[in-house]
């Protein structure tokens, strides 16, 4: 680990042995950014955010004046003109896989990004309002939840705030999963902010990987483990770019606990091959 980064790393050690409730999305996920740029005050970031929360509840109160409904459909509006129109955040369906679309401070610069990354500012902006917002876990893609009122939408940041009904959700999941993929009860189930840093970084690491950068996507992933210090399932991923990046004691360790902790016992021995093929390469 670079020494520069040592404190943020402290913050975020601090962050993961915390309730998940106590997890600030805004700040963590502004933290998590800070790996790729060192030094840089986010605090101008997180000023932005709280603008967009200012923004949001000005167009709110404007629209209810106007004598728009106090419902969920209202709400969005709200989000929509404010993020969407008036701040131009958009999905990049150009270069989708951009890393910068998964790094917040990159989007909030570039006004567009993932899907994710998009979904953090529309939650943010909603929650500053005290509204019953949510992000799904949708396989391959995330959106927003709204409820007001028994009332429930479900829309795409990434789309400018399009409404998914079930016809549009299942096709999602059939894109991404396969043609015979159903909807199940668990993508409407709401995700925790532990969870949607989670799968940001997720994001960046997969493209850092791709890109065959180990040593940085090594840096992701102990992020990863420091914000979530009980997913044993990062312990493999530590322990394979360990190797990759000749760290071979730290690879060694982090499989072991890895094969601690994995409860299939198919996982654990194909981690154990992997382990003593480390070792055999030290004699």
């Amino acid at each position: 680990m670079v020494a520069a980064l040592e404190p943020v790393f402290a913050r975020l050690r601090e962050i993961g042995a915390g309730e998940d409730s106590a997890i600030d999305l805004g700040k963590t996920a502004l933290l998590l950014s800070e790996l790729a740029h060192p030094g840089i005050v986010s605090e101008r970031y997180m000023a932005h955010i709280r603008k967009l929360g200012a923004d949001v509840g000005h167009r709110y109160q404007s629209l209810l004046t106007s004598g728009a409904e106090d419902n969920a459909e209202t709400q969005l509006a709200a989000l929509k003109h404010i993020l969407a129109d008036q701040y131009g955040y958009h999905g990049d369906e150009v270069r989708y896989d951009d890393i910068r679309n998964a790094d917040l401070i990159d989007v909030i610069e570039r006004r567009k990004g993932m899907p994710i990354t998009l979904a953090i500012l529309y939650i943010l902006a909603a929650q500053a309002q005290g509204w019953n917002v949510a992000g799904l876990n949708i396989p391959g893609h995330f959106v927003v939840r709204l409820e007001k009122d028994g009332q429930r939408l479900i829309f795409d940041p990434f789309q400018r705030c399009v409404l998914l009904n079930a016809p549009e959700l299942r096709q999602l999941i059939k894109k991404t999963v396969g043609e015979h993929a159903e909807l199940s009860a668990s993508y409407f189930e709401p995700v925790g902010p532990r969870q949607i840093l989670i799968r940001l970084q997720n994001n960046i690491k997969t493209r850092l990987i791709e890109g065959e950068d180990y040593e940085r996507a090594l840096l992701v992933v102990e992020s990863m483990r420091a914000i979530d210090p009980h997913e044993y399932r990062l312990l493999l991923d530590e322990g394979v770019l360990c190797a990759r990046t000749g760290k071979a004691q730290a690879a060694m360790l982090a499989l072991e606990e890895y094969i601690k902790q994995a409860p299939d016992q198919r996982d654990r021995q194909e981690a154990a091959i992997l382990l003593q093929h480390i070792r055999s390469s030290l004699h």
